[in-house]
């Protein structure tokens, strides 16, 4: 009877551990139109480890410009990766955080003007609350005009998957701290992104399927925008970010610290394998292996020189897209000078090339051609890769996702800067 006591009380003590060690992991899950990534990544006080990594090649009919097409399918491609981070960091984590890209993902960054009924009364936080939340209602009614106009249905419900503070002014001035001030109009910048509700129901099953709690879906552009900003609520980071995936290429532009916006658009890597598997007559995957190796000397030069022409062809309607993406952040005086690349997609030499060489820039607000290079996990804010696997630019959306999933879980104690505080009323 007292060894009966003594072994449940370990196991109660156990049971006690794991739940305790599960509250401090968190999963993302990239699942994206290549390949679903799985990082397991431990919060220690403002930093994260990476104690887990896994990968699973999706098939070609899992996923369409950047949404899932087959639940079953993404599943379990899911399953496989999740099980390959599990093995490795020897846990099992339950709450997750997934990303969500395609054409109809809307992010902007909307202002709106509020003049105060009493502008002698000092600001405070239940007045900044109400301004936010004419600033999201808003935002949710442009999207909703935009993806009906983009759709054809008038009856599509959108859901907002993330918002963040950009800037505040109170009669033309820029504060970083908007409390205890006077004054008579308040101009708050929000960024928001929404996103169809059947597309956040595709991951909402998935999360069921897996079994997992979801903390948080992210649009993929913000996510990598949080990845390079980190906790640091002070930022003056400024640049383009480019996510180039198998399906859909995420565009944010980031200014001072803040989201202007988020553009996606339907090429990405599987354009281009498409194209050489078109004018070369081979099969899909042939052609994928064929655009991986294009710089292998192996390859007989006749053969290189239709690939790379294939290749070229998709890349003029990708800059086309770009440059296309990029001329709708018309609030933006000037565009940032630098271009920070990630994905999948971002691996191909010639498109790194094309955005160094060719003139697609020259009819957009930029003040001199910007400067182009590939994000490296090394400058990821505030998480550490103790596996040594999420070790290139392909892992960037998956570490961002993470920095939204500890976003989400922490919050901001007493001693937090304002844009803290706001920032986690917008958390949903």
């Amino acid at each position: 009877m007292v060894l009966l006591m003594v072994l449940a009380k370990i196991r109660n003590m156990r049971q006690k551990k794991a739940e305790a060690e599960d509250k401090q992991h968190i999963v993302a899950l990239d699942i994206g139109t290549e390949f679903v990534k799985a990082l397991i990544a431990k919060v220690e006080d403002d930093k994260m480890k990476i104690v887990g990594v896994g990968k699973a090649r999706q098939n070609v009919s899992d996923m369409h410009t950047g949404a899932i097409a087959d639940i079953a399918g993404v599943v379990q491609n899911c399953e496989q990766a999740l099980a390959e981070a599990e093995d490795q960091a020897g846990l099992q984590a339950k709450r997750v955080v997934i990303g969500i890209a395609g054409e109809l993902v809307i992010g902007v960054t909307n202002t709106i003007k509020y003049r105060r009924p009493q502008p002698d009364r000092p600001l405070d936080i239940s007045e900044m609350e109400f301004i936010i939340e004419k600033v999201q209602e808003r935002a949710q009614g442009k999207a909703q005009k935009q993806i009906a106009l983009e759709t054809g249905n008038d009856e599509v419900e959108v859901k907002l998957v993330n918002s963040a503070l950009v800037s505040i002014h109170i009669d033309g001035y820029k504060v970083s701290n908007p409390i205890g001030f006077q004054g008579k109009d308040v101009a708050v910048q929000i960024y928001t992104a929404f996103a169809p509700m059947v597309h956040i129901g595709a991951l909402e099953r998935v999360a069921d399927e897996l079994a997992l709690e979801l903390l948080a879906v992210a649009a993929e552009p913000f996510a990598v925008s949080r990845s390079v900003l980190g906790n640091d609520a002070s930022s003056n980071l400024t640049a383009v970010l480019a996510d180039v995936g198998g399906g859909t290429t995420d565009i944010a532009v980031v200014n001072d610290g803040g989201v202007e916006g988020t553009k996606m658009f339907g090429i990405g890597g599987r354009s281009f394998t498409r194209t050489i598997a078109s004018e070369l007559n081979l099969g899909y995957e042939d052609a994928e292996k064929l655009k991986i190796n294009i710089d292998n000397d192996q390859i007989k030069p006749s053969v290189k020189k239709q690939a790379d022409e294939a290749i070229d062809k998709t890349l003029d309607v990708w800059l086309s897209g770009v440059e296309l993406a990029l001329s709708e952040f018309d609030s933006v005086d000037h565009l940032p000078g630098r271009i920070l690349l990630c994905g999948g997609g971002a691996s191909l030499i010639k498109l790194v090339e094309a955005l160094n060489t060719e003139d697609w820039y020259k009819s957009l607000p930029f003040t001199k051609r910007p400067s182009v290079q590939l994000i490296s996990p090394e400058t990821v804010v505030g998480i550490d890769d103790i596996t040594a696997k999420a070790n290139d630019h392909t892992f960037i959306t998956a570490m961002g996702l993470l920095r939204v999933g500890y976003d989400t879980i922490v919050g901001s104690d007493d001693n937090g800067s304002i844009k803290e505080k706001l920032n986690r009323i917008l958390r949903i």
